[in-house]
Parts: structure tokens; C-alpha cells; sequence
């Protein structure tokens, strides 16, 4: 992560930290290492969008399971395959209640992560991960909806670009409402036991 990545990050992360701080008297007793988010508007309740398979998505389709958006682009060179790799090691520590996680991967480079190109991407990881990717309407819709930075930076040869972009997990209850943000980096061991936590009704 470069020092304007880091920054961007560590302003998020102050943003969000403020934001749980107004909410302490809504947070449920659990004992959460990722920011609380329970009781919130300000971010992302929904979306609509479909998913690498065509199949438009919506939270309701999830009833009953901890869902987990990250925002990302499939030739990020560092952020996007180590958060993948993590969740993917989050649901095998979960055991049986794995199952119960799922996990979503909402691309913020629609023209280059096709839905073939998403397909064998989260393939590496695991086989139940579901991306989005619509339009760059729906896109920008999306991110700002969930108060997520992202941007084109154009590379060193003609027509190359990365993506500078949020990094950090936002999870939901098995009812459909935020309740988490969990930093980028937030090791295995600690992601799951939150995850555990709103899977066993915190």
C-alpha cells in the first residue's frame, strides 16, 4: 500500500471509528474487535447488481447468512488477493458454521473484470464467493452508497491503469443489517470470531 493509499485508509478508518463512537449506545454486547457498526444508516443497507454469473444480487438473497462486501478489482497487485485469501481461510476456521459466510467481491473496474474473468478469479479462492459487477452507474451508485473511495490511475504505458480504492470488509447479521467494518489486515484468527459471533445471534 503506497503513503496516499494509507492515508486515504487511515482517514476511513477515523471516519468509521467517529461514527462507532456516536453509536456506543446502540452496540450490542458482543465483544467485536471490528468497528461497530449496529444501528447505522450512513452506509450501504442494500444493493442491486448482478453477480459474475449474471444474476442480479440483492441482500434478501442472503436471509440467514453473514455477508461480507469488499470492494476490490481482480489485478489489484496486493490488497484484493491477500483480503481474498484471508476470508478464504476465515470460512475454513469457521468449520461447519462456514457454510453460514458469505462472502461478496464487488469489482471497481467493471470494463476489465468481466464476468468470465471474475469466474476464475474467485475460483482461486473459493467457490461460493460471489462478485458484482454492473455498469459504471450501478458502480459508482454502489460505492457511494457504502461511502467507499475509489479511482483510475493511469499507468506508464499507453491505455495501463490500476485502481486506487477503500480496503476494508463491511459485514452484515444474518438479518440483513450492518453491523461491522472490519479494517483491512484484521488478522484470520480475530475476523472469524467476530463472524462467529453474529453467526451465533450477537
Amino acid at each position: 500500500m503506497n503513503k496516499r493509499n494509507a492515508l486515504r485508509w487511515l482517514a476511513g478508518s477515523a471516519m468509521l471509528a467517529s461514527a462507532a463512537g456516536v453509536l456506543t449506545a446502540c452496540k450490542s454486547k458482543a465483544d467485536f474487535n471490528a468497528i461497530d457498526l449496529t444501528g447505522s444508516k450512513e452506509y450501504g443497507q442494500d444493493f442491486s447488481m448482478p453477480d459474475q454469473h449474471g444474476q442480479r444480487r440483492s441482500m434478501a438473497d442472503f436471509k440467514g447468512k453473514v455477508v461480507l462486501v469488499f470492494f476490490g478489482f481482480t489485478q489489484c497487485p496486493d490488497v484484493c488477493p491477500t483480503t481474498l485469501g484471508d476470508l478464504a481461510a476465515v470460512k475454513q476456521k469457521l468449520g461447519a458454521k462456514g457454510d453460514k459466510l458469505q462472502v461478496i467481491f464487488a469489482s471497481v473496474d467493471p470494463s476489465r473484470d468481466t464476468p468470465e474473468i471474475l469466474q476464475a478469479y474467485l475460483a482461486n479462492f473459493d467457490p461460493s464467493f460471489l462478485a458484482l459487477r454492473g455498469s459504471d452507474e450501478e458502480t459508482a451508485k454502489m460505492a457511494k452508497d457504502f461511502k467507499v473511495y475509489y479511482k483510475r490511475v493511469e499507468g506508464q504505458t499507453p491505455g495501463s491503469y490500476t485502481m486506487d480504492h477503500t480496503a476494508g470488509d463491511y459485514i452484515f447479521d444474518p438479518q440483513g443489517r450492518l453491523r461491522l467494518y472490519s479494517r483491512y489486515g484484521t488478522p484470520v484468527e480475530t475476523l472469524a470470531k467476530d463472524i462467529e459471533q453474529l453467526i451465533d445471534g450477537a
